[in-house]
């Protein structure tokens, strides 16, 4: 923790190479906005004083990051680094700070140690301007970093003079600075945009402070690639895939097996337990826990899930907002969608899905089902093509089952309705009323069979 810093992110970018509507820092990487790496990053840095700068899809952003809401600014035009800079600036001050730490919203890769890293080594020597820098062999269009006997200065690309700058070294800036408030405050109307870009460049800061006398310090990182930003679909997809190994490579490292690893692709937010085997080709995302003993398979989609242990997911299931208890099964083919809780032991099979319900402790669902909006008993054995019959064109209804009932195939319950305990439904049924317990009800028209026409 660094106190007296506050952040800032920069995020108002539309990202033009990115060819789409929507705000570049909201593009997902393994499930994630970039945008929320960045953030965080940042917390255990700066817990509670994170801002962003809002642009392009400002309204989006927002939605996606509702604990932000306080800490959003606007830029209604967008102007250029410097100019972002200055929008958000009379927040910055408002709040007291000593120091702002300045992040692009586009560096998923980085993270807390880096960004302590770089604090640490500018406020050692009490900078008032300082930014990171790294080293590529292809600067390609990022600022270049020109070290010269006066002091240092960023030069954007498209600026960028050879016979006036001199041959580039390869040294290009990170977009990532620490800004004292009461010296650099002052600097802020000095910026200008008389440049190819017609933008206002938080870079020119760092000339400007040199020519007022005050403190810079490039702090240079060497050729650490997670500071670079990105700014097109490849190298979106490459951030992601040096995401996807590491998160795998740490699940080795505590204990989880990951068969097929290069096609597991596991959210930086999932959680595994040592003991848990996960089979690639997969994908787990969000808010999801895997416990010991749990076994994943391939091709299986889930996000937002809490699988106790030893439970089993098989091939080609789909979860989302789904409890899955202590040794249950699911599967093949199956799809619990939000709100659906499988109790210890119980078993849901091929093609059976299941929303908002609760199937208690062995309840059994074999076979090409629906149950929505149910409640069912513990060791309830549902038959296959039963559906529960929820939506009345208006509203949800509940479907109550109890223990030990025995659900024919092909029966739809008609709800709201009550299957008692260990009552039978014969096959075929249309169930419309309550059925009391340990009764056989039976809802369907007598066979007639009649002779066919030659």
């Amino acid at each position: 923790m660094f106190d007296g810093v506050g952040a800032l992110v920069l995020a108002a970018g539309k990202g033009t190479r990115m060819h789409s509507e929507a705000p570049k820092v909201l593009r997902t990487i393994l499930g994630e906005p970039m945008l929320a790496y960045v953030f965080d990053a940042l917390r255990p840095l700066c817990p509670d004083r994170a801002h962003a700068v809002v642009g392009h899809g400002a309204s989006a952003v927002r939605r996606a990051f509702p604990d932000m809401a306080e800490g959003f600014v606007e830029q209604t035009e967008q102007l250029g680094t410097g100019h972002a800079l200055q929008v958000a600036w009379p927040a910055l001050v408002s709040r007291g700070y000593e120091h702002v730490l300045v992040v692009n919203g586009d560096v998923p890769l980085v993270t807390a140690d880096i960004l302590a890293g770089f604090l640490s080594e500018a406020l050692a020597v009490q900078a008032d301007v300082a930014f990171a820098s790294i080293e590529l062999d292809d600067p390609g269009a990022y600022g270049r970093v020109v070290r010269a006997p006066s002091g240092v200065c960023i030069v954007e690309a498209k600026d960028y003079d050879t016979m006036r700058h001199g041959p580039a070294t390869g040294e290009i800036n990170a977009g990532i600075y620490l800004l004292r408030l009461a010296t650099v405050g002052p600097l802020l109307p000095l910026l200008r945009n008389d440049n190819r870009g017609r933008e206002f460049y938080i870079t020119d800061l760092v000339g400007l402070a040199g020519k007022a006398g005050l403190r810079t310090r490039a702090v240079n990182r060497g050729r650490d690639g997670a500071l670079l930003g990105v700014n097109s679909p490849r190298e979106l997809v490459a951030a992601e895939e040096n995401l996807r190994r590491g998160i795998v490579d740490g699940l080795f490292d505590q204990g989880v097996l990951v068969r097929c690893p290069d096609q597991a692709r596991i959210g930086p937010r999932v959680a595994v337990a040592a003991g848990a085997v996960v089979a690639g080709p997969c994908e787990i995302y969000g808010d999801t826990s895997i416990g010991t003993g749990a076994r994943v398979a391939s091709q299986v989609w889930i996000r937002d899930c809490g699988l106790d242990e030893n439970c089993e997911i098989l091939p080609f299931c789909h979860l989302e907002g789904a409890r899955v208890g202590p040794g249950c099964k699911v599967g093949p083919f199956a799809r619990l969608r939000p709100g659906a809780v499988l109790e210890q032991e119980a078993r849901v099979g091929n093609f059976v899905e299941v929303k908002k319900s609760v199937l208690r402790r062995g309840v059994k669902a074999g076979h090409l089902s629906y149950l929505g909006d149910a409640d069912v008993g513990a060791g309830a054995n549902i038959g296959a093509g039963t559906i529960t019959c929820n939506y009345d064109g208006k509203n949800k209804h509940a479907t109550i089952i109890g223990e030990e009932a025995f659900i024919g195939s092909n029966t739809a319950l008609v709800a709201p309705v009550t299957i008692g305990r260990k009552a039978l439904v014969g096959a075929g049924s249309v169930i419309t009323h309550d059925v009391p317990e340990g009764m056989m009800a039976v809802g369907r028209g007598r066979q007639t069979n009649l002779r066919r026409k030659p």
